[in-house]
């Protein structure tokens, strides 16, 4: 067994959230200059340099990349031989309070999502999904997701008759519906399988996963580049004043469902994608 202090999980929580809020992954940062280069519309390719100078700006005087910090939101794998001196929530809750306190960054929590909607003033709870694994580390996937982005999310129980033609076309359709709203170039999460809210929990860490990377499916993999490609073709382009650079990213995550189903949750998010990881 292996004993980690609580203050440990404050400090890396702290770091993440005040790193990934004001340095641009590198993921997005490339596929920026890329898009850049291969944009057509001289308006999409002013916008495009204008995120770029933004993130610059932001990493150099440690500002918030966009004013819209979000909801925190971590997805950790808890080693089943890793003992927390002290409370493991309690832990994560701190080092969100202290980096949205101390870092500047702005509270958009509300203590209720209906009638008391008064800000918490500290920009928590967070949202922590936390799987247990072996071995006896954690390791913590952090994003922050504004609600721009969050509010054109969308998920639908299709049954299986609907089929790759069925779950394309909803995909295709949320994104469209979205159009300028979400602040293009996106990342496109999406989530198949599993149940109504496991879909949308997959679809939310899809936004997290580096946009660099694949599917390691070769049949999901070839489904994130079909769909990139017609996303696109939209035509929305960065910030919504045209040009063919919508999308900058689609991920896929799947996880095993029912016989009777195929949920499949869309989640959008703004060119930011903010997110960090770190293993303890």
């Amino acid at each position: 067994m292996r004993t980690i202090k609580a203050e440990t999980i404050t400090d890396t929580v702290e770091k993440l959230f005040k790193d990934l809020n004001y340095n641009i992954g590198n993921d997005i940062s490339e596929a920026l200059c890329n898009a850049q280069k291969n944009e057509e519309s001289p308006v999409g390719k002013a916008v495009i340099a204008q995120l770029l100078e933004n993130n610059k700006i932001a990493a150099e005087e440690k500002i918030p990349i966009c004013q819209d910090t979000g909801m925190a939101v971590l997805f950790v794998e808890y080693g089943e031989r890793v003992v927390i001196d002290g409370n493991f929530k309690e832990a994560v809750e701190e080092g969100v309070r202290r980096a949205y306190i101390g870092g500047y960054l702005r509270k958009s929590v509300v203590t209720d999502p209906v009638f008391d909607r008064v800000n918490t003033k500290d920009n928590t709870p967070a949202i922590i999904y936390t799987d247990i694994v072996e071995g006896d580390k954690i390791k913590i996937l952090a994003g922050c997701k504004g609600f721009g982005s969050e509010n054109m999310s969308q998920i639908k129980m299709l049954t299986p008759s609907a089929g790759i033609e069925g779950v394309k076309q909803f995909i295709l359709d949320a994104v469209k519906y979205a159009g300028p709203n979400p602040c293009p170039p996106i990342v496109v999460g999406i989530g198949i399988g599993g149940t109504f809210e496991k879909a949308a929990q997959l679809a939310k860490k899809a936004t997290l996963r580096p946009i660099n990377t694949k599917n390691e499916d070769p049949r999901y993999a070839k489904l994130e580049d079909e769909l990139i490609e017609e996303i696109n073709k939209m035509g929305f382009g960065p910030a919504g004043l045209g040009g063919n650079t919508t999308a900058i990213g689609v991920n896929v995550e799947t996880y095993p469902t029912h016989i009777a189903g195929m949920p499949v949750a869309v989640n959008i998010c703004c060119h930011a994608a903010r997110h960090k990881e770190a293993v303890i």
